[in-house]
């Protein structure tokens, strides 16, 4: 732990977590965050000192959108140099995107975000709210030589933390809500918490933290099935404003080979519209050069997406269109880590 005098920011934005049940009609409605330490008093014993911000109104998850990313990213740089670290509380639905944004819009963080949330309101007799919440806030407070234990945007559920990019929500009914397929957990808490060091992302040198805002969501995705038509294919490509695709493909990467097909992302490509190649598998990624059906893709100019999830593909490509790339040039940023997101081979 860093020292007694830490201090930590905690965001309510919205979701189950910050829910209290109306003990006389049942009625969920959110409760006064400034009394945090009143409704989790194991807080306490920690001695930090821990401050709140709530989103007024809060926001549920699905109705999260680019503009609440810039909302949250501004707070965490106006309050960067007051805290050690910062703890977001958060719907589950969207809350992988909103990691994924604020990895790659939070340039040069050296200190801990974590986002959590829960199955069920903080004030239920088997939350898991409360759990999650001492140990994000233990997460976000943990440094070693003035350094922060994970300076990375990270997600923290049900007995692990992930980096945020890398996850997805898998299950809607139990605890572990989440998944982090294609990298391993940055720490596990049990009796005490381990950290997995080798898999943490440490900054070589001293930085500052560089915000950014600017975000375009002229994206859009287009999920294969068997059947697919000619129709639907050119009714997403040919969308206006569109400026880069989402294509979800099967297996590691693999799409029809009708010519139809071909032809109109081929087209699309032509026009200046980048199309990103992404698995639907969980686990696993996109490599073109395995099959046939992927060579040709490659072939045609689609830009692999390696083993990025997807709510990180759509964060990115708003993130790298938002500032102005496209085209060749936004194909090649495309395939760069930029935030640990994908694994370079």
């Amino acid at each position: 732990m860093k020292s007694e005098n830490t201090s930590i920011l905690i965001v309510y934005t919205g979701g189950t977590i910050g829910m209290k049940q109306n003990p006389e009609t049942g009625a969920l409605a959110p409760f006064n965050f400034e009394q945090i330490e009143q409704e989790v008093p194991e807080l306490r014993k920690f001695g930090y000192t821990l401050n709140t911000i709530s989103f007024s109104p809060v926001i549920d998850s699905s109705d999260i959108n680019p503009s609440f990313w810039v909302k949250l990213a501004q707070i965490i740089s106006e309050n960067y140099d007051k805290y050690d670290g910062f703890v977001i509380l958060h719907g589950t639905d969207t809350m992988s995107f909103t990691a994924s944004a604020l990895s790659f819009m939070l340039e040069g963080l050296t200190k801990p975000v974590v986002l959590t949330g829960s199955q069920l309101p903080i004030g239920m007799l088997r939350t898991d709210g409360k759990e999650n919440l001492i140990s994000a806030i233990e997460i976000a407070a943990a440094y070693r030589n003035g350094q922060a234990l994970v300076p990375e945007v990270s997600v923290f559920f049900e007995n692990r933390l992930y980096r945020g990019n890398r996850t997805t929500k898998h299950n809607s009914e139990h605890f572990n809500a989440f998944r982090s397929n294609n990298y391993p957990p940055l720490a596990e808490a049990g009796i005490s918490i381990k950290f997995n060091y080798p898999f943490i992302h440490y900054p070589t040198q001293e930085q500052s933290l560089f915000v950014h805002t600017m975000l375009d969501n002229s994206i859009a995705v287009l999920k294969l099935f068997p059947g697919i038509t000619e129709n639907v294919v050119s009714a997403v490509l040919n969308t206006q404003g569109v400026k880069g695709i989402i294509l979800e493909t099967y297996g590691s990467g693999n799409a029809p080979m009708q010519d139809w097909f071909l032809e109109r992302i081929e087209e699309a490509i032509g026009n200046n519209i980048v199309v990103f190649n992404v698995t639907q598998c969980k686990a696993g990624g996109v490599d073109m050069d395995k099959y046939e059906n992927g060579l040709r893709l490659k072939k045609i100019g689609v830009v692999s997406g390696s083993d990025i999830t997807f709510e990180a593909a759509v964060a990115k490509l708003m993130f790298l269109l938002g500032k102005g790339l496209n085209g060749k040039t936004l194909a090649d940023e495309l395939t760069k880590s930029i935030a640990g997101e994908i694994t370079l081979k």
